[in-house]
């Protein structure tokens, strides 16, 4: 009998409400209610947006009063992905999206519905404090 792999598991926020990034979005809270509540599959976890380098899972992902809150799974807790996370030299995340109804002000963009596709530890995160809080 193998002995159990050992796991890694991340947590932190994807989006933050009422914050405009970097592009000038400023995501509303209630913004990811409904494709939250019509999925039923886990959102897959992408290295730097790229959705040929999955490298885990969201376990949970829902709205508190701060932002999109997500718990995810490493599936190699010995890759590069995992050290880098446990070294915290990589701490940012984001999402990949379409924007389901906004509206456009001089600000910028005002997001009020949202479909996420995917979840993605990234270095640069367009939310400068969108960032993974533990690593476990």
């Amino acid at each position: 009998m193998s002995a159990p792999k050992p796991s890694l598991r991340i947590a932190g926020y994807a989006a933050l409400f009422d914050k405009a990034d970097a592009s000038r979005d400023t995501i509303r809270p209630g913004a990811f209610a409904r494709t939250l509540g019509e999925r039923r599959e886990p959102f897959p976890l992408f290295w730097q947006h790229r959705p040929d380098q999955r490298i885990g899972w969201v376990e949970t992902a829902g709205e508190d009063e701060r932002g999109l809150r997500i718990v995810a799974s490493i599936d190699n807790p010995q890759g590069r992905a995992a050290k880098l996370l446990r070294k915290r030299a990589v701490n940012g995340l984001s999402f990949g999206y379409r924007a389901r109804g906004y509206l456009n002000t001089v600000d910028g963009r005002e997001l009020a519905d949202i479909e996420l596709f995917e979840v993605s530890v990234v270095t640069h995160p367009l939310q400068h404090h969108a960032r993974v809080h533990f690593v476990t």
